[in-house]
C-alpha cells in the first residue's frame, strides 16, 4: 500500500511543496529514503523507526520505501520526520489516507516520540496557504511563529501519538490564533545609544525599520577593519 503526506521544504526564503509518499512492500524488513535526501533526511530512518518503537506504535516488519518529490531537489534538514512516520502507520491502515491529504505536516521527532521544533514553518505555512490545504499540523513551539499566517489553521503537536490520534478523529485540537504582544517582556535599557556612533546614517535606519517591524537583522564586519556592512549589501568607513 502506497500513502501520501503532504509537507514543505524551503527553497531560499520560499516554501515549496514535497509529496511523502510511503510504499510497504514484501521483502527484507529495513526503511530506505529516496529523492536527494542530505545526511539529516538519511538519519530519519533511525529516529522514525525509534520514535514509532518507543511510543509503543507497530513498526511495520516491511521493507518501507519513502519517495520525497520532487525528486530532483535536494531536501534538507529534520522537518520530514513526522510525516514520514505518519506516512509508515497510514500505509500500515493506522491512519485514514485521505484525512492527511488535506494537511501539510512538519516536525522533527525524538526517540522518544516527542516532536522538536523546525525551521522554515512560517514560508512553508504561508505555501500551504496559498496552494488551498485544510490546515498545518507542526510542533507546538513553531505554533506562535507562523499562526500570523491568516486564513489556515495552524494545529501544534507535542507528540507522535498525539498526532495520531487527531488523525485518527480521536482528539480534537484547538487552532493555534495570533498571539500579538505591544511591549516585549525582555525589554532592556542600555548605556550605549547609536547617537553617540558619528555617521553610520545606512546603518541606523536599517536598524530603526528592524526594531519598529520586528525584523531580523545581520550586521557583519571585518575585525580591525573599521567597516560595517548591513544585510543590503551596503557599507560604510566609520
Amino acid at each position: 500500500m502506497v500513502a501520501l503526506v503532504h509537507s514543505g521544504a524551503v527553497l531560499g526564503i520560499d516554501g515549496y511543496p514535497v509529496e511523502v509518499e510511503v510504499n510497504l512492500s514484501q521483502g527484507l524488513p529495513g526503511m530506505s529514503i529516496v529523492g536527494l535526501p542530505d545526511a539529516a533526511v538519511k538519519e530519519s530512518s533511525d529516529r522514525v523507526s525509534a520514535a514509532i518503537r518507543n511510543t509503543q506504535l507497530a513498526l511495520p516488519v516491511r521493507k518501507i520505501t519513502i519517495n520525497l518529490a520532487p525528486a530532483d531537489i535536494r531536501k534538507e534538514g529534520s522537518a520530514f520526520d513526522l510525516p514520514i512516520a505518519l506516512g509508515i502507520l497510514s500505509a500500515a491502515g493506522m491512519i485514514d489516507n485521505d484525512r492527511l491529504k488535506k494537511l501539510v505536516i512538519l516536525g522533527e521527532l525524538s526517540l522518544d516520540g516527542r516532536v522538536k521544533p523546525i525551521r522554515g514553518g512560517l514560508s512553508i505555512t504561508a505555501m500551504a496557504n496559498e496552494n488551498g490545504m485544510e490546515g498545518v499540523l507542526l510542533p507546538a513551539q513553531n505554533a506562535a511563529e507562523v499562526s500570523v499566517i491568516e486564513g489556515i489553521p495552524i494545529y501544534p503537536i507535542e507528540t507522535l501519538p498525539q498526532a495520531l490520534e487527531f488523525l485518527c478523529g480521536n482528539l480534537a485540537l484547538q487552532a493555534v490564533t495570533p498571539e500579538i504582544q505591544s511591549e516585549s517582556p525582555h525589554a532592556k535599557e542600555y548605556e550605549l545609544d547609536f547617537t553617540d556612533v558619528k555617521g553610520q546614517h545606512h546603518v541606523k535606519r536599517a536598524l530603526e525599520i528592524a526594531a519598529s517591524g520586528g525584523h531580523n537583522i545581520l550586521i557583519s564586519n571585518i575585525p580591525d577593519f573599521g567597516l560595517l556592512t548591513t544585510h543590503s549589501g551596503h557599507s560604510h568607513k566609520e
